[in-house]
């Protein structure tokens, strides 16, 4: 499967961006779908993920201003981020994978597909 993200840009402290994932080629199976972040100079870490039945999951940080959502029929998965702050300025990448367990869900390491990430940057 070819994951596209997209949607990334420059906003001002406070406002709201939407990103998307988009899937192409062998999309029968049912993926789980995680949005990653990468800030300059620092790791990638876990931003949200979704599961095929719509399921969602947050990292601590953007619990309350993000929401992940997907249209299955579309192969498209969203990330609606709202009140964003300069400390989510980072490259935001999106993954999937078909046999992730719960407890793995936050792991990057446990994906096997990888979009190329979109920017983006807040300003204060």
């Amino acid at each position: 499967v070819q994951l596209q993200a997209s949607g990334g840009g420059l906003v001002e402290s406070g406002g709201s961006l939407r990103l998307s994932c988009a899937a192409s080629g062998d999309t029968s199976s049912r993926y789980t779908v995680g949005w990653f972040r990468q800030a300059p100079g620092k790791e990638r870490t876990f931003v949200a993920a979704i599961r095929y039945n719509g399921n969602p999951y947050y990292a601590d940080a953007v619990k309350g201003r993000f929401t992940i959502s997907r249209h299955n029929a579309k192969n498209t998965v969203y990330l609606q981020m709202s009140g964003l702050q300069p400390e989510d300025t980072a490259n935001y990448y999106c993954a999937a994978d078909r046999g992730i367990i719960l407890s793995s869900i936050a792991n990057d390491m446990q994906y096997d597909y990888w979009g190329q990430g979109t920017e983006v940057t807040v300003s204060s």
